[in-house]
Order: C-alpha cells, then structure tokens, then sequence
C-alpha cells in the first residue's frame, strides 16, 4: 500500500485521486494540499482523506506519506519537487514538467541527487489506443516512422492561472503541447535526438498574452518529424487525435470524440457530459471511463508498480526536461520565424543515429520509386537510374 499525499485540488487532482483509489484498490491519499482552505476540507471529506492542510511544506514533509503527488499549476512545481526530494519522498509530477527547460533540469537534478523514485505524469502517452499502437510501431507493424502528428484542441482551459503567462510558461504550448511533443517521442523513439523546431503561434481569439494556437515541427537527428497542432479556441469539445505514418503502414488515433458512442438529446442531458464539452443538446459524444480513455489508470499502473518493482517507469523527470527543451525552442521559433535548435544540455539517447529515409533497390541499375497496381491488371513501376538520375516508368503485365 501506497500512502499518498496529494498536492492539488482542481481537475488534475480529482482525476488523480479517482484512478489512485479505485484501481489497484491498495493505495490511499492520506493527505491532501490546496491553497483554498475550504476546498481543501471538502476535497478531504469527497474523498475520505484523513487529513488536509493549506502548508504545502507541512504536507509533503509530514509522516502520513511516502509518495508525493504534485497536481499544481506550473508556477509551484519547482517548489513542491525540490521539497519533496529533500523530504527524502517519492515525487510525480504531472505535465509539464517545468515552465522552461531551466526549471525542468533543476527538478530532475535534485530526484536524482536525493536519489528517490520520480515519474512524469505524462497521461496521453498512456492511453489504451496509444499503448496498443506502441506495441505495433515497436513490432515493425509500420516499419521506419516517418512522421508523427499530434492534435489536441478545446474551447481552453478550466482554471484562471493557466491564462497567465508567468503562472504558467506560455499558453496553448506549454498546455498542451507537451503532451502532443511526447506522444510524437514516444512513436520516433525517445532515444532519437530532437535537433530544431520550427513553431508558429498567435493569439487570434482571446484577450490574453499567451497565444491561443500554435502548429509546430520537431525535426529529429534520423529524418523524421513530429507535428503538433494546438488551440484554445477549437468548438465541439476536445478533439485529441494522433496519427503515425511509417515506410510500410499508418496508424490513425481518435481518443476522444466519435470513438463510439454518439448521442442525440433534444431535452437536454442534464449532468455532466464529457471534459470540456461546450454543451448539453444535439450531438454529445459521452465517454465512457474518461480516467482510462485518458490515460490515468494506465499511467498510474505503471508508475506504482515500477516503483515497487523498483525500475523506471515509461515516463520520468529526463523526459520532461527534453519536452520542456523542446518547448523552449518553439518559443523562440515563434518569435524567429526560422528553424531553432533544440538546446540539451543533458543527452542520454544515442549518437549519430542513421536516417529513417529507405531507398530500395530494383534491380543492379535502378532504384524503386514507387510501384502502383493499376486498373487493367498491370504493375506501373517507376525507377530512377543509380548513375544518371533519370527517373522512368514501366509496365508489367500480370502474366
């Protein structure tokens, strides 16, 4: 049994302790952090927390715990990490890791130098559809990944701090961004170097600093591309989907609406429908088990369960930082408007790895460029000459 203190009471936090209490059935949240004394105390009572406090350093440093649960707004995750590392505790830290890479690096410096057991609650990389897909891209199911694209839209975020710019790091980038860069790592591979960014950003529709969309691309040292598309401003609820394009296979993820079930209602559904939907008539798409569609109860499986097996889970605190550094140069593409380096002062992937790019040959003269089936039977084969570069095509017959 895990005694968990929890650091956070908004979404994130109820979504968290759902999944820690219900799941594994041996974990319990024995303590309970808000800033907002009352929430805290009916945060506690909801979910029959034993005791809660606004002093976060009460909290994490008290000996009703020995895992601690960071479910803050950005601004606060240096503070709540560095403290529960020097608490000697175990520290999960949901997205994103940092505000910048900066903040990022001071976190997994001082786990590692405490040396206790530290994950990034990185949820969208753990949902069913993504893990079932993992498995296939790493059984060679779409041969050498190409390119990887990652949406996540809505109408914006639930709570005010995530609108500031200095309480959060950013806007829609930094929101949620990060889950689509590592999602993209993940199918790539996390131990392929990201190289340059290019980003653009704006604020089309909200008066706020921050900008509300953003269409990125993560260059890689082997050739293949991450693309993340992101918007606050997005109507219809939250649209997350993933696609994966590989030499020999393609793999489309939608996780969220239309993936089964799809409801009309002209009276009205009168309770809650599904996170971040705009309305309660017409079409709703319901989800059924919103912590497994999303990826919390996976997550937290793996997580807990490496901890006890006392191994390193899917995600940790150095993959936070290579998503927190690669945000950074999307920031500063933003402003650039020209491709910018990926900055890792800390690489713990492999060199020089080679291009995904796969030429194949035809025959001792010619490279294959493409073969297609056409309507009459035949084979169109079109070819490039090794020597000269001439490109050319040909037909073969069935017979």
């Amino acid at each position: 049994m895990r005694k968990i203190c929890m650091l956070g009471t908004g979404l994130i936090g109820m979504f968290y302790t759902t999944v820690l209490h219900g799941h594994r059935s041996r974990d319990r949240v024995e303590v309970v952090y808000s800033r907002n004394p009352d929430r805290a105390k009916k945060f506690a009572q909801e979910w029959n927390i034993p005791r809660s406090t606004t002093n976060l350093r009460d909290a994490i440093e008290g000996s009703d715990s020995d895992v601690v649960v960071v479910g803050l707004p950005n601004y606060l995750h240096v503070e709540a990490v560095l403290a529960a590392a020097a608490a000697g505790k175990a520290v999960l830290c949901t997205k994103p890791l940092g505000r910048n890479a900066d903040e990022a690096r001071r976190m997994l410096e001082a786990v590692e130098k405490a040396g206790v057991y530290h994950a990034y609650l990185e949820d969208l990389v753990y949902t069913p559809k993504t893990l079932k897909a993992l498995h296939a891209v790493q059984n060679g199911a779409v041969g050498k990944v190409l390119w990887v694209r990652s949406r996540e839209t809505h109408p914006g975020p639930h709570s005010d701090w995530f609108w500031n710019r200095e309480m959060s790091g950013g806007g829609a980038i930094i929101d949620m961004g990060c889950h689509c860069i590592e999602i993209a790592r993940n199918f790539i591979g996390k131990d392929i170097r990201p190289v340059e960014v290019m980003c653009w950003a704006d604020t089309q529709v909200h008066p706020i600093e921050a900008e509300d969309h953003a269409v990125g691309l993560v260059k890689y040292e082997n050739g293949a591309v991450g693309q993340f598309e992101v918007s606050w401003a997005f109507r219809g609820g939250m649209d997350l989907r993933d696609e994966v394009a590989g030499t020999d296979g393609t793999i489309w993820l939608n996780h969220w609406l239309r993936t089964g079930m799809e409801m009309f209602t002209a009276a009205g559904q009168k309770d809650y429908v599904a996170e971040k939907a705009e309305g309660n008539t017409g079409w709703l798409f319901p989800v059924g088990d919103e912590p497994s569609a999303l990826g919390y109860t996976d997550m937290f499986t793996d997580v807990l369960n490496a901890m006890e097996q006392k191994r390193a889970p899917m995600e940790t605190f150095y993959d936070g930082y290579v998503v927190n550094a690669i945000i950074d140069a999307a920031y500063k593409s933003t402003t650039s408007k020209q491709w910018e380096p990926v900055k890792l002062e800390i690489w713990r992937g492999r060199e020089n790895v080679p291009n995904v790019a796969a030429v194949r040959d035809y025959d001792a003269d010619h490279y294959l460029i493409k073969e297609e089936r056409m309507p009459d039977g035949t084979a169109k084969l079109i070819l490039r000459h090794k020597k000269t570069g001439q490109v050319t095509q040909h037909v073969r017959t069935s017979s």
